[in-house]
């Protein structure tokens, strides 16, 4: 029977967050072991995050906070039951998606979990590496290949990789040549390769074979990578991005290379995230706030943004340096894109830029009382957060109705300057309206289940959301009325094996 924690009974949500907060992070640990589901907690949500060490500010200074919040009902959360999963002794940084229905975790214990997102079921319990995990990744087996097992990737702080077999866990390989760090894992299907990002770039095979590496890069490293066309890949090196093109074998040359094609120089500061946007650009994001979108062929700019986290269009000196004294609530921490827009998590809020319009049309300065570490787009306009102060949000982008222009008064009382406004000030405000569509985040639901940092999280369509975090825990979030219809199904389903149904009627 999986593991989870329960409250057992209907109550009060009142109760329920009171008996939390009173019973702390100790009550939490001693009532995850009984295995069955429970109603994740909405209400007291404030006193509960800073009682049970969730990172949140004392109570007087979290009063003061422009923080949203939604109502205790919460009737557009679907994600009313919970189920809490322990198998890890440290941080849990990691999650990957295996296939519908599995996934794995990852974290500081070195270990890799394998579970199943419909009943929380462990699978499988991975374990090889001898300190913490740094980069996780999975590797889907050719369509050509008889063998049809995917492979499952992860590098360590202990400066080894392990390829494990996803299916029976067992270790296919370990690489153990690594003069540094691994930090980021990136898998090239076409080409049937795998890349590691450290103080270099190497590149390897599926039967783990060095093909070719790069030399030595930088003392920070490579921090994350991605894909562009052309055989090329995108590195985050500091405040640079290098463009490094990969040499297949040919007739005339039977080796695999790796070439340094340019370097791009443009932010002022450490790089922290780096996206594709769709197969014309990618997007970077640096420590002090830049956002720049780049074209995928050419690699020159498309846009950039440095002051998006604050729409007011001048700034005074003061304010300018109280921005630089607070770098981290302008980092760009992650990103997330669809077709039209993309979505930065920028210190403790949350930002939404146009593509076409190249500006912000909707952001929460505030959406978190810490950091948002990860971000992930969801069906139905709707997007999650995640934060360091345990949180995990959900919000809707709206679109917001559009006031008619006011008109420019006239006669008598408008030549003694009695008119609300006059036509030249009026003419910008009517033209910004015309050329804009302003849009909000509105927040629809608030996930309290975490006692510290969530760090990442996964959305499955059919079996609802995974959040992993500092606390050890892994979440299981559970839409409560496709659950009830499901146990509901089982129930009638049992009856008519054993009978009972028509005995009943």
């Amino acid at each position: 029977m999986p593991r989870g924690q329960t409250w057992g009974g209907k109550y009060k949500r009142r109760h329920r967050g009171i008996a939390q907060a009173a019973g702390g992070g100790r009550a939490r640990a001693q009532l995850s072991l009984t295995g069955a589901w429970t109603r994740p907690d909405s209400a007291a949500a404030r006193m509960l995050r800073w009682l049970i060490g969730g990172g949140r500010e004392p109570p007087g200074l979290a009063e003061k906070s422009p923080l949203q919040t939604v109502g205790e009902e919460q009737t557009q959360n679907p994600y009313t039951e919970l189920l809490v999963l322990k198998a890890h002794h440290d941080i849990v940084r990691f999650l990957v998606q295996l296939d519908n229905y599995r996934f794995a975790s990852a974290g500081d214990d070195g270990l890799v979990v394998v579970w199943n997102a419909q009943t929380g079921e462990k699978l499988l319990e991975l374990s090889g590496h001898t300190q913490k995990i740094t980069a996780i990744i999975t590797f889907p087996s050719l369509e050509s290949c008889e063998e049809k097992n995917q492979l499952i990737l992860t590098a360590s702080a202990d400066r080894t990789v392990i390829v494990w077999d996803s299916d029976t866990g067992r270790q296919v390989r370990r690489v153990s040549c690594f003069q540094s760090t691994v930090k980021c894992l990136i898998v090239l299907q076409r080409l049937d390769v795998w890349l590691s990002g450290g103080n270099d770039l190497c590149v390897w095979n599926r039967k783990l074979d060095l093909l070719c590496k790069t030399s030595h890069l930088s003392d920070t490293g490579i921090s994350t990578l991605v894909e562009i066309p052309k055989n090329c890949v995108v590195a985050a090196v500091g405040k640079e991005l290098i463009i490094f093109k990969l040499v297949a074998p040919t007739d005339g040359s039977p080796k695999w290379d790796i070439l340094e094609v340019k370097r791009l120089l443009d932010h002022k500061d450490n790089i922290l995230s780096l996206v594709n946007v769709s197969d014309l650009s990618f997007v970077t994001g640096s420590h002090v706030g830049e956002l720049i979108i780049w074209d995928v062929l050419d690699w020159t700019v498309q846009a950039y943004e440095r002051n998006f986290w604050d729409p007011s269009p001048q700034l005074d000196t003061q304010q300018e340096i109280k921005l630089c004294q607070k770098q981290n609530d302008i980092s760009i921490h992650h990103f997330t894109c669809d077709e039209e827009n993309v979505f930065a998590a920028v210190g403790r809020g949350l930002y939404v830029y146009n593509l076409q319009m190249k500006c912000v049309i909707a952001c929460q300065k505030t959406a978190h009382d810490s950091n948002v570490l990860h971000i992930a787009k969801l069906p139905n306009r709707q997007l999650i957060s995640c934060s360091e102060d345990g949180s995990v949000r959900i919000w809707e982008l709206r679109e917001k109705q559009q006031l008619a222009a006011e008109p420019v008064p006239t006669g008598f009382f408008n030549m003694w300057g009695f008119g609300r406004v006059n036509k030249q000030a009026s003419q910008p405000v009517k033209k910004q309206q015309e050329n804009a569509t302003s849009c909000s985040l509105e927040l629809i639901g608030d996930l309290i289940g975490h006692s510290s940092s969530v760090e990442m999280f996964l959305y499955f369509e059919d079996h609802g959301l995974v959040t992993c975090s500092a606390d050890h825990l892994i979440i299981l979030w559970k839409n409560g009325e496709r659950e009830s219809g499901l146990r509901s199904l089982k129930l009638f389903q049992k009856l008519e094996e054993n009978g009972d149904l028509y005995l009943a009627v």
